[in-house]
């Protein structure tokens, strides 16, 4: 059975970038947010297997959006999609419970090697 992602990012290209690769690869998108509010809203009604989270977005930002799922679900497999330079936000995700993280502009082998190490973890 295909593994159920939930992809968000605030950005609609973004967002249609990774469900392409994903989708490629033989992962279903089971859905998307563009806020770290609709994030966790989505994550508890449609329980994926795992997340792509972009840490910059309005209203929640990726890191409180992560630590909110973490709260619902320990188990929670979460990976950050982050731009060049955001570094020290990065080891803030890592340590706030992210598996991983991705850096955009996205490589289509890096997103799903990422993501088949994570949910092969």
């Amino acid at each position: 059975m295909a593994s159920r992602i939930l992809v968000v990012d605030d950005a609609a290209f973004m967002r249609m970038m990774i469900k392409d690769i994903l989708t490629k690869n033989g992962f279903e998108v089971v859905g998307e947010a563009e806020n770290g509010a609709q994030a966790v809203e989505k994550y508890v009604e449609l329980k994926p297997d795992l997340v792509t989270m972009d840490i910059t977005m309005p209203e929640k930002d990726g890191i409180a959006a992560l630590k909110e799922i973490k709260a619902v679900d320990a188990a929670a497999k979460v990976i950050m999609c982050s731009a060049m330079g955001q570094q020290a936000m990065v080891i803030d995700a890592i340590q706030a419970g992210a598996k991983d993280f991705i850096v955009k502009p996205f490589q289509a082998d890096r997103v799903i090697e990422a993501i088949s190490k994570v949910l092969s973890s």
